[in-house]
Parts: structure tokens; C-alpha cells; sequence
């Protein structure tokens, strides 16, 4: 029952990040080496005592965290508001356990890109109004999407090391292209280039472009 509640807040909140422009207020979690992109799963340990604050609050709510990189020179200020990417990606909690010494484990499953306006110190942890920034899929992309992904699979095959996992072939176009751009080894400034692409065919696109490189 508790699963079947998580997914429906999760479509409820996919729906409502279809309206163009529409602004919400969500917590943020800077990390410097953590992006996330919709439709994936990122596993994470929360320690720090205000971010902590931020799960606990989150799991009291609707369970959204919003996930964010940290730019380079963070350190000087990292206990407190260090400067961050402007563009991030919302996730929903979907697990979550508590240990003993306060920390948490949570699962976080993303659900749509946002872009950061406005920052509220009212709390510990950061809060943040954003701008939701829905991948909508055109009509006119799904067949250019659909060969550049099998462009992609079949570049896969060339880098990879021999026996490594390739992405399950159930996947969609979209969720395929996520998935690579989340795993594939690279710095993680140019993982947030690719979270920050107008489309996913342009991120596909772009993946190809790294892919042949390669």
C-alpha cells in the first residue's frame, strides 16, 4: 500500500510538472559529484545533521527533494550556502530507512529538471524556488530519438569494457538516454552539460557526439 501511494504522488507531481513555467518551493541537496536525470534512481547516505532535518521534513511532505551540483571552489564555504548550477532535477523519495545513529538511506527516483530563481535561508537546509522544465517528448522527435538511441547502443558495445551491463533493451527511448548519460563514466561537469540540454533527443544527440570520441 505504501508503494502504490509513493507512485501515485509521484504521477501527481509528473502531471503537475507539465504547466509551462509553473514555480514550486523545494528543499535542494548540493553534492559535487551527484546528478541526477528524470526517470533515474540515485541511492544516498544522509549524514550531515541538516540534511537530515531536510529528509525528515521531505518524508512529512511530498517526499521531493531536489537534487543540485555544487560548482567548482565549493569547499571554501561548504558548511554553508557555496554557490551551485543553476539547473538540477526534482526527485521523489522512493525508500527510505533510518539507522540507529540519526542517518538515512533514501532512494531517490528523479521526475523533471528544474532551474533554481530564488534561495530561502529560513531553514538549516536549502530551500529553493524553482522553475519546473518539462522533458516533453514531440511527435516529431520519437522517430529521431528512437535511431539515435540505437546509435548509442551500438556505440555502446565498442567502449565498454568486455562483460560489462549494458542497458536493459525494455527501457524507452527516454529512459534509455537518461540512464546512459547518469552512468556513462565522465567528468561530472559534462554530466551536467547533458542535464542541462533543451531535449532529450538533444541529449542523445550529445552522448553520440562523446560516444564517437571515444
Amino acid at each position: 500500500m505504501r508503494r502504490v501511494l509513493m507512485v501515485a504522488v509521484a504521477l501527481v507531481l509528473m502531471v503537475s510538472a507539465r504547466a509551462a513555467a509553473e514555480e514550486e518551493e523545494i528543499p535542494i541537496f548540493p553534492l559535487p559529484e551527484v546528478v541526477l536525470f528524470p526517470n533515474m534512481e540515485r541511492p544516498l547516505v544522509i549524514y550531515e545533521p541538516r540534511y537530515r532535518e531536510m529528509v525528515a521534513d521531505a518524508l512529512k511532505g511530498n517526499r521531493t527533494i531536489g537534487m543540485v551540483r555544487l560548482r567548482p571552489g565549493y569547499e571554501k564555504d561548504y558548511d554553508g550556502r557555496p554557490p551551485i548550477d543553476a539547473v538540477g532535477c526534482a526527485g521523489i523519495i522512493q525508500e527510505s530507512e533510518q539507522l540507529p545513529d540519526g542517518r538515512y538511506l533514501i532512494l531517490l527516483r528523479g521526475l523533471t529538471t528544474f532551474r533554481v530563481l530564488s534561495e530561502d535561508q529560513r531553514k538549516p537546509y536549502r530551500l529553493a524556488r524553482v522553475e519546473i522544465i518539462p522533458e516533453v517528448l514531440r511527435d516529431d522527435e520519437r522517430a529521431p530519438l528512437s535511431a539515435v538511441r540505437e546509435r548509442i547502443a551500438t556505440l555502446l558495445v565498442t567502449v565498454l569494457p568486455a562483460g560489462a551491463e549494458l542497458p536493459d533493451p525494455a527501457l524507452d527511448d527516454a529512459e534509455f538516454v537518461n540512464l546512459v548519460a547518469q552512468a556513462l563514466q565522465m567528468p561530472e561537469a559534462d554530466r551536467q552539460a547533458l542535464l542541462e540540454r533543451a531535449s532529450v533527443l538533444s541529449r542523445a544527440r550529445a552522448l553520440v557526439d562523446r560516444l564517437e570520441r571515444k
